[in-house]
């Protein structure tokens, strides 16, 4: 029960950078770990998404497809390394915080070639930066966007978008294919730690909120044995 107090109630939404995470040929899955901690493999696909949403469940994924295959093409592996694709969208008008204007690419994509125990915040930097994180090590900012802020609670004067975006392409053309120029992250939305850097992201909350669970259920069994 204390866990629904963590989010006020009557919230509209959230503006922050969610994190989104895949094998590299499947779909997009919502983060259960901030970037800072997770640790893709030789293959995997890392996404983020900057938005407005209510919940984790209706965080918009990346446009673009975690499709390590074309992101990668060309990035032959080296011993002792690891390649990681890294999709990153910037969202449109309607998330951008007030006063400030979406990137003119909305989709950014790289191949950063890593260390093979390097981790998703790793992976983020070699493509994006510059990175902007809280004192809570809450990503921020992505690339210099947006410029300040960081997880604000979205009053309802404001427009909320719609239902979140299919996570479909690259297919080599149009949006859902940027060029390699180039991903919400985590809680209230998503408190991911650098990304250490996530803002809130979501997928640090759905982490922080199963490690609560987990111990709410060991102190229950404890006192039952007691």
């Amino acid at each position: 029960m204390t866990l629904a107090a963590a989010v006020p109630a009557q919230a509209d939404g959230y503006r922050y950078w969610s994190f989104w995470e895949s094998d590299g040929g499947g779909k997009w899955a919502y983060a259960t770990q901030g970037p800072a901690t997770a640790r893709p493999a030789d293959g995997d696909a890392i996404g983020f998404r900057f938005a407005v949403s209510r919940d984790a469940s209706d965080a918009s994924q990346p446009a673009a497809a975690p499709d390590f295959a074309a992101i990668c093409a060309g990035t032959e592996k080296r011993a002792g390394t690891k390649r990681v694709a890294v999709v990153i969208d910037f969202g449109g008008p309607l998330d951008a915080p007030p006063g400030e204007t979406p990137p003119d690419k909305l989709l950014k994509v790289g191949c950063p070639q890593l260390r093979e125990d390097a981790t998703g915040a790793e992976a983020l930097a070699a493509v994006a930066e510059p990175l902007r994180y809280d004192g809570a090590a809450l990503l921020c900012g992505i690339a210099g966007y947006p410029a300040k802020g960081c997880g604000e609670q979205v009053s309802g004067t404001e427009t909320l978008p719609s239902g979140p975006a299919s996570g479909t392409g690259p297919s080599g053309t149009g949006p859902s294919a940027p060029s390699a120029t180039g991903p919400k992250t985590a809680t209230g939305p998503t408190a991911s730690t650098v990304s250490g850097r996530g803002g809130p992201s979501v997928g640090v909350l759905a982490g922080g909120v199963a490690v609560l669970l987990l111990g709410g259920a060991a102190v229950w069994k404890a006192r039952r044995r007691g």
